[in-house]
């Protein structure tokens, strides 16, 4: 089994390295890592048009791309590795993907990316920032993927799974818990400073609180002590309201005709 790796952290960070040191104790895995150079936290599904990509290797045999998480997986997928693999995996992130959180997120960019091609892919999250009890999360993330591979899911047709898991030891973290997104409020007012030169900065403000975390979202279950499992898909449609809007776009058809 070839698995691909990259992150949204970065390919220095402790999540990435847990990962692949985790997945590559699986008998008869191949892992492969191709990670952004630097943070690229928030560039969701981005891909760089306007300027080459380069690619270097690491001491530790990681390749990392002065690009963004989606380049990655890309270039990885599109030319780079020469192969393709059977699982894209993503993270693990320093902090929670969850709710709205997915898309902006650039851990579930790359597993995206990995899942517009056709393999299945799991973006994997720590819900709190700062590495607490990471061992204990990458060693649940390798045992879901040794049994989703042992039920042979992986190499199938395309899935991808959103993951998060709270910062605890092995023996505190619940049962795992298929979920929902969640909501959260807006986020919060953007922060202005002014520079040494006078100009005024504008730095995005912090994520809004949880709006919907009730019984069945991410939210509720990671902070019940359980692994959240939330199958995304890329499809946009709003189906529940595709009549209405056939209704309003005759109405907009006919009053442009007249223009």
């Amino acid at each position: 089994m070839k698995i691909l790796i990259s992150n949204d952290d970065g390919f220095q960070a402790p999540g990435i390295v847990a990962l692949h040191q985790a997945i590559a104790q699986i008998e008869g895995v191949q892992v492969e890592v191709v990670a952004p150079e630097h943070n690229n936290s928030a560039k969701s599904n981005a891909l760089t048009l306007n300027a080459p990509l380069y690619v270097h290797r690491a001491a530790n045999g990681f390749r990392y791309v002065n690009g963004t998480p989606a380049d990655c997986v890309h270039i990885a997928l599109t030319g780079l590795l020469g192969y393709r693999p059977d699982l894209v995996l993503s993270g693990i992130n320093n902090g929670a993907n969850m709710g709205d959180d997915t898309i902006y997120s650039g851990t579930v960019g790359a597993a995206m990316e990995g899942f517009l091609f056709g393999i299945p892919a799991i973006a994997f999250s720590q819900v709190e920032s700062g590495w607490a009890h990471l061992e204990a999360a990458a060693d649940k993330a390798r045992a879901m993927v040794a049994q989703l591979r042992q039920q042979q899911l992986v190499g199938s047709a395309p899935w991808l799974l959103n993951v998060n898991i709270p910062n605890r030891s092995s023996d505190a973290l619940g049962a795992l818990k298929l979920c929902r997104l969640g909501r959260r409020h807006a986020a919060e007012p953007v922060i202005t400073q002014i520079s040494p030169r006078g100009e005024t900065m504008y730095w995005i403000g912090s994520a809004g609180a949880a709006k919907d975390e009730a019984e069945g979202t991410d939210f509720h279950a990671t902070a019940h002590g359980h692994i959240a499992v939330t199958p995304l898909k890329v499809d946009l449609t709003d189906y529940q309201n595709l009549g209405y809007w056939g209704q309003t776009a005759a109405r907009l058809q006919t009053a442009m005709e007249s223009v």
